[in-house]
């Protein structure tokens, strides 16, 4: 649960830290909109991804399903500026497949979180293996970072890719080849 308080206590901090004024008219409700913004671009903190992968249907065909292109944004945890990208989703059913919205709705779930892509990735495919229990599960992310893009090195344009296979797609070559046949198209 975000502490509005808090948050717009160490805004005015921070602002005051970089030599502003904070009772100027452009900055005085800043402190405000700052802790209203946080609550809802760490709403993911509070979120269990269970209540979005647990209402599944009986599917007689067990065929791979994707999901690509899933946008997110997120907050580097090292930096506390944004990443941003694309999720793509894959995974092999058991006899049960989970509605399209809730891999979006799985991926918001860590992305909404201070968090790094490489542990994003991770959670996502723990998460769809744990609720869903497909026979496998494949997720890669694609994002840029603003903490490279924006400041360090500053090379803008940039991307990282992450990559997590659980299940039948950790051993199966053709299965990993499938999914990204399908994920560029």
């Amino acid at each position: 649960m975000v502490d509005q308080k808090k948050i717009e206590e160490a805004v005015r901090l921070l602002l005051e830290g970089i030599g502003e004024d904070v009772t100027r008219e452009g900055l005085k409700d800043t402190p405000g909109r700052i802790a209203r913004m946080y609550e809802e671009i760490y709403k993911g903190m509070d979120e269990d991804p269970e209540i979005h992968l647990s209402k599944t249907f009986t599917v007689e065909s067990n065929g791979i399903v994707v999901e690509k292109n899933i946008t997110f944004y997120s907050t580097c945890e090292h930096h506390l500026m944004p990443f941003y990208g694309k999720v793509h989703i894959a995974y092999l059913p058991d006899g049960r497949v989970v509605g399209l919205s809730k891999l979006a709705r799985t991926v918001e779930v860590y992305a909404r979180r201070l968090q790094i892509q490489e542990q994003m990735t991770a959670q996502i495919a723990d998460a769809v293996m744990e609720y869903l229990k497909p026979q496998g599960v494949m997720v890669m992310v694609e994002a840029e970072h603003m903490c490279m893009t924006m400041r360090g090195v500053a090379k803008p344009g940039s991307q990282t890719s992450t990559m997590a296979a659980r299940g039948c797609f950790e051993n199966d070559p053709q299965l990993r080849q499938i999914f990204f046949e399908m994920i560029r198209q």
